[in-house]
């Protein structure tokens, strides 16, 4: 058995009538795809088994009752619920974020039992999976909650990593929420991230601005100026290589960002807008701070789409495959720093 396989990737699969069970079964229709990883999905045999027939789709699922008697090289599929799940394609209902929530539950519990070796989370509903258990944004703050360490989202190419100061709050509290504290704390996790994740050793990291024109030296704001400006040259003089602040819109028109390994921007459009614009489809957001992997596609449920055989998978392969990478970096980081303070 090779061992690449034996990498164990669980998936939760999202909202029942969006795309993503779509998209996860897209991506291993290649059955080559088994060679890099052993995959679990949380669900059930009738939901899955629903959305192969109403797509077409003729994936080899094999059942399991508990994560250890899961088989390498094949699709796993854990039961994590009996109950029936009303399906409504394309549909926001009830249902949908309460079986969602479900499979990312049984997921979580899987990753921080190492049962799993990383986490691929297809999109949820942000509405209707709010609960008495999931009063959170998204799946960020709920991993942050239920894992090790201080999340940071970044949303990555091959070419392009932008990393958010602050996340999903509205853009009314975004500048009363970004201290000094809070950008050394975000630079530390994308640094760090940078060095152990994807093997960088000295990463260049740029800041954005929070203000237009990062405030015309305080005539469109002051927060550039006194905040930003002198943190950005407190953490320079620990030996990071961290510049800014950057107005976002000649830092994105003139491809500045191809001169770092690492941006952070201040607040979550600001970032997300201009990846998208030049990545969509093919980017792939990594939860960063964590003391494990997740990973998930960049789009959302896509629901008026869903059933029709229409959802492109690209962006859950790259999913996959940047998890798989990143699980390898960070054991090898481990190892290496590991050696060295022995060698000490």
């Amino acid at each position: 058995m090779d061992k690449a396989n034996k990498i164990i990737v669980g998936i939760s699969v999202g909202d029942i009538n969006g795309i993503g069970i779509e998209v996860i079964l897209k991506t291993f229709e290649d059955k080559r795809m088994l060679e890099f990883c052993t995959p679990v999905l949380f669900a059930s045999n009738k939901l899955i088994s629903y959305h192969k027939k109403a797509l077409n789709l003729n994936n080899n699922i094999h059942g399991i009752t508990s994560i250890n008697k899961l088989v390498y090289g094949k699709i796993n599929l854990l039961n994590a619920w009996k109950e029936e799940a009303k399906i409504d394609l394309g549909k926001t209902t009830e249902d949908g974020g309460k079986f969602a929530f479900k499979s990312l539950e049984a997921a979580v519990f899987a990753l921080k039992n190492n049962s799993i070796d990383t986490l691929l989370t297809a999109p949820i509903n942000k509405e209707n999976i709010q609960s008495e258990d999931f009063k959170f944004p998204g799946h960020t703050e709920y991993l942050e909650e239920n894992l090790d360490g201080k999340s940071l989202m970044i949303l990555m190419t091959d070419e392009l990593r932008i990393g958010l100061i602050t996340g999903h709050i509205p853009v009314s509290k975004v500048a009363e929420t970004i201290t000094p504290d809070l950008i050394k704390s975000k630079v530390e996790i994308m640094y760090n991230s940078l060095v152990q994740d994807f093997n960088i050793n000295k990463p260049k990291i740029a800041v954005l601005g929070l203000n237009p024109h990062c405030g015309d030296n305080g005539i469109i704001g002051t927060e550039d100026d006194e905040i930003i400006r002198p943190t950005i040259a407190e953490i320079k003089e620990s030996g990071k290589l961290v510049f800014g602040p950057y107005a976002a819109d000649g830092f994105f028109g003139s491809k500045t960002y191809k001169q770092f390994d690492g941006v952070l921007a201040m607040y979550h459009d600001q970032g997300l807008a201009p990846f998208k614009a030049l990545s969509f489809g093919n980017g792939v957001n990594f939860t960063a701070g964590l003391n494990k992997v997740r990973t998930s596609p960049d789009h959302g449920t896509g629901f008026d789409i869903a059933g029709k055989n229409k959802a492109n998978a690209t962006s859950f392969t790259e999913a996959l495959f940047t998890s798989l990478q990143i699980f390898k970096n960070r054991k090898e980081h481990q190892k290496l720093t590991k050696n060295a303070l022995k060698v000490k």
